[in-house]
């Protein structure tokens, strides 16, 4: 078993949740509230990460970031997309430095502003 066919696993029951009774499912409440509530749960959470990571207790930080990681997987869902598709991202970003790709990003954005009517 590998972590993209647990992530895989549990995107699909996110998926099987969608239209869902929000009153039985905290994914289908989460999906029928729609994008700002998601992303609202993203933020909470990533504050979480963020206090977990400066209190320094390993297991709080990963059970914070498991919970960040679980809403980022439903904001996927929400949007139509899937841990393979961030995957793919990931492995096309192999091997290119972070400076080499923030570059990068720094430039298509200035292209794409100067293409603006």
């Amino acid at each position: 078993m590998n972590t993209s066919d647990t992530l895989q696993r549990l995107a699909a029951v996110i998926e099987s949740r969608r239209g869902g009774d929000p009153n039985l499912s905290y994914v289908a409440r989460l999906l029928a509230k729609g994008n700002d509530a998601i992303l609202k749960k993203i933020g909470e959470e990533a504050t979480e990460v963020v206090m977990a990571g400066k209190d320094g207790e390993r297991q709080k930080i990963v059970a914070e970031m498991a919970d960040l990681w679980f809403h980022c997987l439903v904001a996927l869902a929400h949007h139509g997309l899937s841990p393979a598709d961030v995957l793919v991202e990931l492995d096309r970003r192999e091997g290119l430095s972070g400076l080499e790709e923030f570059a990068l990003r720094r430039a298509q954005q200035r292209e794409h502003e100067g293409k603006k009517p």
